[in-house]
């Protein structure tokens, strides 16, 4: 779409849905025979069918994903509702044993993650994300023949390494959505994650009551044995159902759809091409808007991770029983579930990004200012729901920003995988600072300038990419922009004079 200037020249206006075949090197059509013409020109528009193609991708592709980092996320919170389901003491670990074991579980996540975000293409993603999930689904089962600290961190660390093979699924879901569908869809994603926490809260709650003693074991025995069944079982629903790419869509569909579906991948700025480009995975390091992303992403990480391992120790310490305390950690995730749904669909109805990813994580920062001051157990349970639905949008919320706002394969790939791998170094620290309980004075502390920090770099990154939208409009007609035109997408990415921001 272009719009006259002040010159009275046509400039392309920063929409988000250009043709892509703007962004591949062309002949003017002046130069094009009838074929070539007749082989860029696109169908119209049928809305009945992109709803009748979105509402099909939301009933085969999102569910099958979503139930991943469902799986995920159960393996991650796992060691929270253990360490008070007995298996502190049977291991006799400290506080800072218990913060190791979840540390060497991100270590794991943070070795693995690259390779698992940008092979997506190569290894195809039902192959991928169904042998990771056989892989910690059987070391989460063999957790409960372990006899010390040094067996539990060995396991952990190899648990992250699987599970890191599977974060890349907002990435492939991004062959499928187009910009203003991601947050909502990554909120299906990521709300299955919260639900995961809740789900494990009901798991040990109902495991403690009645399984607790049952064949020798502690309850903590039989968390890991079920939550580690489960996650098998379902990789081969993973292998059997899910498309590699919109490409290789094999039924379910109309040839019609599947035209349609390949159209829509590419207008998110998805191409058929899966050969990477080593020198952009650094090369993005280069690019101020990258480093803001990190910085948020680092914080919220911070903040979530410290979350979901202290949960039902935090909780605990509030003065609930054990047992309540399992129970009351589902409230929790429920009002974080809440919070995606809600900050998610406000953003992709107002394209606000900036200004959504500040403003869900303003509440946060009251959460945690009363965490640090008040005593009082009802109000900082409380506190503690508020931080849950206002901190549980931000990393989907950044991430589904993230990749609409980095294009070409490798480039968006590798954007994705440094937003899990820098974050998850920071979240160590997250878990390390949490370790004088049962007030967390100095974890709640940090998470509270972590929580300020985010709202500061989303309103800089939106001044940023406003900015570097107000710059290529400039100059739409200068002899740079021309050549820089005659490269693809997947040169030279959201560099491209023809590409522009959300900011």
């Amino acid at each position: 779409m272009t719009a006259p200037n002040d010159s009275g020249k046509p400039v392309a206006e920063p929409i988000e849905f250009q043709d892509p075949t703007v962004l591949m090197p062309s002949s003017s059509p002046s130069t094009m025979d009838e074929g070539q013409k007749d082989a860029v020109e696109e169908p119209a528009f049928d809305p009945k069918l992109d709803r009748k193609v979105k509402l099909k991708l939301d009933f085969f592709i999102l569910p099958i994903v979503s139930l991943i980092y469902f799986f995920s996320s159960m393996g991650r919170s796992d060691l929270g509702n253990a360490k008070i389901a007995g298996l502190s003491e049977d291991l006799s670990l400290s506080p800072s044993d218990y913060s190791n074991a979840a540390t060497t579980l991100l270590v794991g996540t943070i070795v693995f993650q690259l390779p698992g975000t940008i092979l997506i293409k190569q290894i195809r993603p039902n192959r991928q994300f169904s042998a990771a999930m056989m892989t910690w689904g059987f070391l989460t089962a063999i957790t409960l023949v372990i006899t010390n600290s040094a067996e539990l961190l060995a396991l952990r660390f190899l648990i992250g390494g699987a599970e890191a093979f599977v974060q890349g699924g907002v990435f492939y879901l991004s062959f499928w959505y187009q910009y203003h569908e991601y947050a909502t869809r990554g909120a299906f994603v990521s709300g299955m994650s919260t639900l995961a926490g809740a789900f494990n809260g009901l798991i040990a709650y109902a495991i403690a009551k009645n399984l607790d003693g049952k064949n020798g074991w502690r309850a903590w025995r039989w968390i890991f044995l079920i939550e580690g069944i489960a996650p098998v079982a379902f990789s081969f629903v993973v292998l059997a159902l899910l498309p590699s790419h919109p490409s290789q869509v094999r039924w379910g569909f109309s040839a019609e759809e599947k035209e349609h579906i390949m159209r829509r991948s590419a207008r998110a700025h998805n191409t058929s091409e899966a050969r990477l480009r080593p020198s952009h995975i650094f090369r993005i390091m280069l690019d101020l808007h990258f480093w803001l992303f990190i910085l948020m992403s680092c914080a919220s990480s911070f903040c979530l991770s410290s979350l979901s391992n202290f949960l039902p120790d935090i909780i605990s310490g509030f003065g609930f029983e054990d047992l309540d305390a399992q129970l009351f950690t589902t409230v929790v995730y429920a009002c974080g579930c809440a919070g995606i749904f809600v900050s998610c669909r406000i953003a992709d109805k107002t394209n606000q990004r900036g200004y959504v990813a500040a403003g869900s994580c303003a509440g946060a920062i009251v959460g945690y200012a009363l965490l640090i001051s008040v005593t009082n157990r009802d109000v900082r349970f409380f506190a503690t729901c508020l931080v849950s639905f206002c901190m549980y949008p931000t990393t989907v919320l950044h991430i589904t920003w993230a990749a609409m706002s980095f294009v070409g394969y490798t480039r968006r790939g590798a954007a994705l995988a440094w937003l899990n791998i820098l974050p998850h170094i920071f979240a160590i620290s997250g878990n390390q600072a949490y370790q004088d309980p049962p007030i967390y004075r100095v974890g709640n502390t940090s998470a509270l300038v972590m929580s300020v920090t985010i709202v500061v770099c989303a309103l800089l990154l939106r001044w940023r990419l406003a900015h570097l939208n107000k710059v290529k409009k400039a100059n739409q007609h200068t002899q740079q922009a021309a050549d820089m035109r005659e490269k693809s997408i997947e040169d030279i990415g959201d560099h491209h004079p023809d590409f522009f921001y959300i900011p």
